[in-house]
């Protein structure tokens, strides 16, 4: 499935543009060329309590060094009063523009009236990455992202980066321009990796994904702080399978900016009648908010930074 696919990989490479070297990308934010810097980044704030409470809790007492806020979901309210109560807390925003759930969904932010094309036969966004693809236009994208950020700062949030709900905005070489376009007005990083990185090179060309040589033109000049490698979440069928495929992750970090993406909630009803998923859920919190990961951490010389260093080197004109 296309969103299977582009969750796994964000964006695609230009043959003719040479990578952002790993030791360039340190240098930009004053680090010598062999660190190992590590966001532990959990999707999904807003979506419920249960997720909420799980975040917060692996924020402040855990390894997760960054979060992102899903704007239009129902407990939107409760995640924007942490994010003011707490602002040294890192707090991005998770751009959406599916409900994927079969009872538990959400709508535009926008006028419904104006983004029709975002809005399923039953009033809310579309459940997969396609149907957006196959319905919404540029403009209707443009204009439900930007209500998105718009909500998040009038209700006291500062966001340290903006990313992408299953990978929405990564699916179209349009929907990217329009993601990158958006975020230097606001003065806001998005979530990228670096597009002319073999790695990345290698995998978008195994799922038959390819974006226009401008778009990738326009990350570069565009000089947003870029990522070097993305893990987005590790399998297995239990907590000790999870456990182990984490931190065998977390042990095989390389020099350079490092991201891994986790999803997080409770062990409570409110989660388990949302998504089946929920154990995983669970069991990732676990994860991330035992002592001996954190201790790990350290013992590897691996330093947990979060979006706000890397809005830092964002160039000023564009925040």
């Amino acid at each position: 499935m296309l969103e299977i696919a582009v969750s796994r990989l964000i964006i695609c490479s230009l043959l003719s543009i040479q990578p952002l070297s790993v030791s360039a990308n340190l240098e930009q934010l004053n680090y010598p060329s062999d660190a190992k810097l590590l966001i532990i980044h959990a999707d999904d704030a807003g979506m419920s309590h249960s997720v909420n409470e799980a975040t917060l809790d692996a924020m402040q007492k855990g390894s997760v060094s960054s979060a992102a806020i899903m704007v239009p979901c129902p407990w939107f309210l409760e995640i924007a009063e942490f994010a003011r109560q707490y602002p040294e807390m890192d707090f991005g925003l998770h751009l959406t523009l599916t409900s994927e759930w079969k009872h538990y969904r959400w709508r535009p932010v926008a006028d419904p009236s104006k983004v029709p094309g975002l809005i399923d036969e039953e009033g809310y966004f579309w459940k997969s990455v396609e149907d957006v693809v196959g319905h919404a236009t540029m403009e209707e994208v443009e204009l439900e992202i930007r209500a998105q950020i718009d909500r998040a700062l009038a209700f006291g949030i500062n966001p340290s980066h903006i990313d992408s709900h299953m990978g929405t905005l990564f699916a179209t070489s349009e929907f990217l321009s329009v993601y990158l376009k958006v975020a230097i007005e606001y003065g806001i990083p998005p979530m990228m990796l670096d597009p002319a990185d073999p790695e990345v090179k290698k995998l978008l060309e195994e799922r038959g994904i390819s974006y226009s040589d401008s778009t990738i033109q326009e990350i570069y000049a565009a000089k947003v702080p870029l990522l070097n490698h993305l893990n987005t979440g590790e399998d297995g069928n239990t907590y000790q399978t999870r456990k182990a495929a984490y931190y065998q992750a977390i042990r095989d970090i390389k020099p350079g900016v490092n991201q891994i993406i986790v999803h997080l909630a409770g062990d409570d009803a409110e989660i388990q009648n949302i998504t089946n998923a929920w154990q995983k859920r669970y069991d990732e919190f676990r994860i991330f908010t035992d002592p001996e990961l954190k201790n790990l951490i350290e013992d590897l010389n691996i330093e947990l930074i979060g979006w706000r260093k890397m809005k830092d080197i964002m160039p000023r004109q564009n925040r």
